[in-house]
C-alpha cells in the first residue's frame, strides 16, 4: 500500500472520528475557540510574533490565524524540534522561507545552546525594533501555535536562560508543560531579558476548526498534534513503518549486524558471569522499559534486516506485516492476543519515532514553484 494512500485514509478517518463526537469536533474546543479570539486580539499589540512550528511538519504545523494577521517583519517562524528534523532538508526549508520573506529560525527547546542562541537573536531583533520606533518601553513577544509544537518548553528555556544571563534573582515561573496536545489553557507572561525588559506571552494552541487535507491530518497524528485516539496507534505505526521502508534511515543501522550482536552478546555474558557489578547492572534492565538502549538496538537492527532482506517492493504492504511480526522479540513482548500485542508494539513503535530514536524525518515536501 502506497504512503500517500494510506496516509489519506488514516486522515479520512481522524476527519470521521472528531465529527461524529457529540461537540461536533474533536479537537476544536470551547476553550480553543477562546484562546483564538484572545490571541487574535494580542497579535496587533505585540512587538514580535513567534509562530512555533514542528520541524518535522514545517508546512502542515503552520498557525491557521497568520495568515492574514501580522507583517512578514514582525513575525518570525520558529522551527521547533529541530533536533527530530532530518538536518539537510531543514536548510532546504530555511531556504524556502527565505525565499518566500519570511524570518525563520530552527530551535531545541531542550538544549542551552540553542535556547541561548535563539535569546541573542530576539534580543538582536528587539534592539532594531526599538531604534525604528525610538521607544524604550518593554517589549512583548507571543508565541502562537498548533498544539504540541513546544511552545511551553520553550518559554520555559526562554525564561530560565534568561534570567541567568541577566543574573536575576527570585522564584522562577513556569508554563505547563505536558507530551499531550492542549495543556496549557491560558496566556502566561514570563520575562526572558533586561534591557531592554522581554517579556514572552505562551499561549495555548489552537488548530483550526476544520482541516481539508486528509495528509496533514495524519502527519499532524503522527507527530502527535492530534491524539492518537482519533486515527488509531495501530494505523499510525503502520504509516511511520511505510514512512521508514521508503526513507535512507534505516540505512544507517547497517553496522547493526547479527555477528556484531552475537559478540557483544556473549561478551556481556562473560562480564556478568565473572562480575557481580556487572550482574548488577544486568538486572536493571527492564525488558518492559523500550527507551534503553538495548531494546532500541535490537529494534534498529531487526528492521534493518527485515527491509534489506524484503524480496519485492518497500510499499508493499506485506513488509509492514513482517516488520510487525519482527518486533514481538525486539520489543519483548508477551505473546498475549493479537489485538493486545499489535497495541503495544504500535504504541513503543510510536514513542520511538517521536522522539527520534528511529531516525529524523521531514515529513512534508517543499512546495514546487508554479
Amino acid at each position: 500500500m502506497a504512503t500517500a494512500t494510506l496516509a489519506r485514509q488514516i486522515g479520512r478517518a481522524i476527519t470521521k472520528a472528531t465529527n461524529s463526537t457529540s461537540s461536533g469536533n474533536g479537537w476544536y474546543s470551547p476553550h480553543m475557540a477562546a484562546a483564538s479570539r484572545a490571541i487574535a486580539e494580542r497579535i496587533p499589540l505585540v512587538d514580535l510574533v513567534l509562530e512555533v512550528r514542528d520541524a518535522r511538519i514545517p508546512l502542515s504545523s503552520a498557525y491557521d490565524q497568520l495568515r492574514n494577521c501580522t507583517s512578514s517583519s514582525k513575525r518570525i517562524i520558529v522551527m521547533n524540534k529541530m533536533d527530530l528534523a532530518n538536518n539537510s532538508q531543514l536548510k532546504d526549508w530555511m531556504k524556502y522561507f527565505e525565499q518566500k520573506n519570511y524570518i525563520s529560525y530552527g530551535v531545541n527547546a531542550h538544549n542551552k545552546e540553542s535556547i541561548q542562541q535563539l535569546l541573542n537573536f530576539l534580543q538582536a531583533r528587539v534592539r532594531e525594533l526599538k531604534k525604528v520606533d525610538h521607544s524604550s518601553h518593554t517589549a512583548t513577544i507571543l508565541l502562537v501555535g498548533i498544539p504540541n509544537v513546544g511552545k511551553s518548553a520553550l518559554a520555559n528555556s526562554l525564561h530560565r536562560i534568561g534570567r541567568i544571563s541577566a543574573a536575576e534573582k527570585g522564584k522562577l515561573k513556569h508554563a505547563t508543560v505536558s507530551p499531550q496536545p492542549g495543556e496549557t489553557k491560558n496566556i502566561t507572561g514570563l520575562k526572558i531579558a533586561s534591557h531592554p525588559n522581554i517579556y514572552v506571552l505562551d499561549t495555548p494552541g489552537v488548530l483550526p476548526p476544520h482541516i481539508l487535507d486528509d495528509e496533514v491530518c495524519t502527519k499532524l497524528a503522527l507527530t502527535g498534534t492530534i491524539q492518537d485516539c482519533f486515527a488509531g496507534e495501530n494505523e499510525l505505526a503502520q504509516c511511520f513503518l511505510s514512512i521508514l521502508n521508503r526513507s535512507d534511515e534505516y540505512k544507517k543501522w547497517a553496522q547493526l549486524s547479527n555477528s556484531e550482536n552475537e559478540r557483544s552478546f556473549a561478551d556481556r555474558n562473560i562480564k556478568c558471569s565473572t562480575s557481580s557489578e556487572m550482574g548488577m547492572k544486568r538486572k536493571r534492565q527492564y525488558p518492559t522499559d523500550h527507551t534503553q538502549d538495548f531494546i532500541v538496538h535490537d529494534v534498529r537492527q531487526t528492521l534493518f534486516e527485515v527491509i534489506s532482506s524484503f524480496d519485492g517492493n518497500v510499499e508493499d504492504e506485506r513488509l509492514i506485516e513482517e516488520e510487525f511480526k519482527a518486533m514481538h522479540a525486539a520489543f519483548q513482548v508477551p505473546l498475549e492476543s493479537e489485538h493486545y500485542t499489535q497495541n503495544k508494539i504500535a504504541a513503543k513503535l510510536l514513542n520511538l519515532f517521536r522522539t527520534g530514536r528511529l531516525g529524523h524525518y521531514i515529513l512534508d515536501s517543499i512546495p514546487r514553484k508554479l
